[in-house]
């Protein structure tokens, strides 16, 4: 699978993800046509720039408009749909620009139809959503990944006077996202960049699983003495589980709650719901509370794009007034899934490698548990087939791991 990884480690703006496509080979000439077919006085710039000793690539826009309108959400939708541009493309830019406009209307408090974006409504945001889309179609990419998104700090003027860093859109959009820390007195991540990178994004390491064939590198306006302002986009395939490089690490949120006033049903009904609207895990564990009363902790497992959408279900649902959210880093196997036919039923079974080469595979449990069904049979009796599959296919033992068989054996042997 090709995949795209953005290094954002000083952030990202929209100027910055045009460079960085740009110098992973994405022609120009496509993206300022779609620019041009808008019929807005609207010209890209491009050139190579030295940001702290590294080569980058530098997108400046050219936006001329006399007086400047302020445009209204469904304006530019318009232009968009007007554009020449591929559908792909421009599902994409729609994409882009109506999670910027939700995140708008959310600290506005203003209807999305209403919203009147400033900053979003200058042709220099357009031609970054727009230019960002068709590049990023263009570059054949079917998943991309991002590290933890550093924002910067201090404060920033904008069309509603000084803000602190981040500025309420760009937090919006980073709502279930993982941050990192900066000590830079400068506005990092701009909401058009946050935009961009949260509606393509679905998964945030530092280090993706993958075999890198190109690294470009989009610079960003400000040149700081003491540390590179660009943004590096590495683009190559993700790899295959072999000996030595099993593992891949991503971060997932974690959030708790207490609740002492709930019943077995509802509890049971919340899990349910976490579940089914994306959670990686739900687990619940009873303790002794305040004042001696019997509760519960509701731990969920959240990837960023669920973290939302599970908050507001156990708030809705439970009734509890605070929820706590922190991320933690996780390593994995890499997994695939295969299919083992069992009593001429296919049956799906996951599949992974340790370090050592040894194999790592069991069934999936839905689909033991439907078999079960199926053959009005104890769910137990379908494991051991499944078990007995797996063992068929799995390689011999290594000579190690028999002196430890054999040993086990002997410790068996004595006790009896």
């Amino acid at each position: 699978m090709r995949v795209a990884h953005f290094d954002c480690f000083s952030g990202i703006s929209g100027n910055m993800v045009l460079g960085a496509l740009l110098d992973a080979g994405v022609p120009l000439e496509p993206i300022q046509s779609a620019i041009d077919s808008l019929h807005l006085p609207i010209h890209l710039e491009v050139r190579e720039v030295q940001r702290c000793g590294f080569r980058a690539v530098h997108v400046e826009i050219r936006a001329d408009e006399q007086p400047p309108q302020h445009r209204y959400v469904e304006d530019i939708e318009q232009l968009i749909f007007q554009a020449a541009i591929t559908p792909s493309q421009r599902e994409l830019a729609l994409r882009i620009l109506r999670r910027l406009a939700l995140a708008e209307s959310h600290v506005h408090g203003t209807p999305v139809s209403r919203v009147h974006l400033h900053e979003v409504g200058a042709l220099d945001s357009i031609a970054d959503i727009l230019g960002a889309a068709v590049g990023l179609d263009l570059l054949g990419v079917q998943k991309f990944t991002s590290r933890p998104v550093p924002t910067g700090r201090g404060t920033v003027q904008t069309a509603h006077g000084w803000m602190p860093v981040p500025t309420p859109g760009t937090l919006a959009l980073l709502q279930g996202v993982p941050l990192a820390p900066s000590d830079v007195e400068f506005e990092l991540t701009t909401p058009t960049g946050a935009a961009i990178l949260t509606t393509v994004v679905h998964e945030y390491t530092y280090t993706p699983a993958m075999r890198i064939d190109r690294v470009a590198h989009g610079a960003g306006s400000k040149n700081f003495l003491d540390r590179p302002n660009i943004l590096r986009l590495w683009i190559g395939e993700t790899i295959t589980s072999q000996t030595g490089d099993s593992y891949e690490g991503d971060f997932i949120a974690v959030l708790e709650t207490h609740v002492d006033d709930i019943t077995p049903e509802v509890l049971a009904y919340c899990q349910e719901r976490l579940m089914e609207c994306g959670a990686l895990d739900v687990f619940i564990t009873q303790g002794i509370m305040k004042k001696g009363r019997a509760g519960f902790r509701i731990t969920v497992l959240a990837n960023s794009i669920s973290v939302q959408t599970l908050e507001e279900i156990i708030f809705r649902e439970t009734g509890t007034l605070g929820i706590r959210k922190y991320w933690c880093e996780r390593t994995k196997l890499i997994r695939k899934y295969i299919q083992h036919e069992i009593s001429h039923s296919a049956l799906r079974f996951s599949q992974a490698y340790l370090p050592d080469g040894s194999l790592v595979s069991k069934p999936e449990y839905e689909e033991c548990a439907r078999l079960a069904r199926a053959w009005n049979v104890p769910l137990r009796q379908v494991l051991l087939h499944c078990y007995s599959r797996i063992a068929e296919a799995s390689p011999p033992l290594s000579p190690a791991s028999q002196t430890v068989v054999s040993d086990l054996r002997i410790g068996q042997n004595k006790e009896t």
